[in-house]
């Protein structure tokens, strides 16, 4: 049975997409704010989150990046008031895996819902290769030139999270929320561990973008 989190902060909203998608026989679990959603997602694991990006405790297209890395089997269906070509194109750069404006017909979410579980599993690339370097999401290793290349988890995180979105600069406070979560650090620690990434795989390997932050080279 597919499961599936519903982050929305409207109850009413909330409640009709909980019961059209439990009456499909999908195990249906809830949250409405981002913290709850984190809350759900430390003990449980879910096939698709359907996430709404204007919630009390914040714009939940941050989050986006961060979930990818944490929950990369899951699918991220984003639900939005916004209307405009630019929110919906940002929302799917950021990792979403699909967009609905508001307001819908609440059988459009069980079809959207039902279309994301039916991609094959083959669409989750096990392996991202990136010219020299190969990542590997199930080993968490990494290699360069067929050389394995010890990393740190954190060093890891940061560069599977720059790897999946290859054409996104990712600022240090992106970075150091979807890697670091609610630890209390400086957001310098960043240019730290992509010091230590680039000593380890290359200088040209993350590239700085000045005054916006980083992204990967790809070949």
């Amino acid at each position: 049975m597919a499961r599936v989190l519903v982050v929305e902060d409207e109850v009413d909203i909330r409640y009709t997409i909980k019961s059209v998608l439990s009456m499909e026989g999908y195990e249906v679990d809830e949250a409405g704010s981002i913290e709850e959603m984190y809350n759900h997602l430390k003990t449980d694991r879910f096939d698709v989150i359907v996430l709404d990006l204007l919630l009390p405790d914040g714009d939940a297209v941050d989050e986006i990046p961060r979930l990818r890395l944490s929950e990369p089997d899951s699918y991220i269906l984003v639900l939005t008031a916004k209307r405009s070509d630019r929110d919906r194109i940002l929302g799917l750069e950021m990792g979403a895996d699909d967009y609905m404006v508001k307001p819908f017909n609440p059988r459009e979410v069980v079809a959207r819902v039902r279309a994301l579980l039916r991609r094959k599993k083959q669409d989750y690339e096990e392996v991202l290769n990136l010219g020299r370097i190969s990542i590997n999401r199930t080993r968490m290793s990494v290699e360069k030139e067929g050389r394995l290349i010890p990393l740190s988890h954190k060093e890891f995180s940061i560069l599977l999270l720059l790897a999946s979105t290859p054409n996104k600069i990712f600022s240090r406070s992106e970075i150091l929320d979807a890697v670091w979560g609610y630890e209390d650090v400086s957001d310098r620690v960043v240019d730290v561990y992509i010091s230590y990434l680039r000593k380890k795989l290359g200088s040209d390997v993350i590239l700085t973008v000045r005054g916006v932050g980083y992204r990967i080279k790809v070949d």
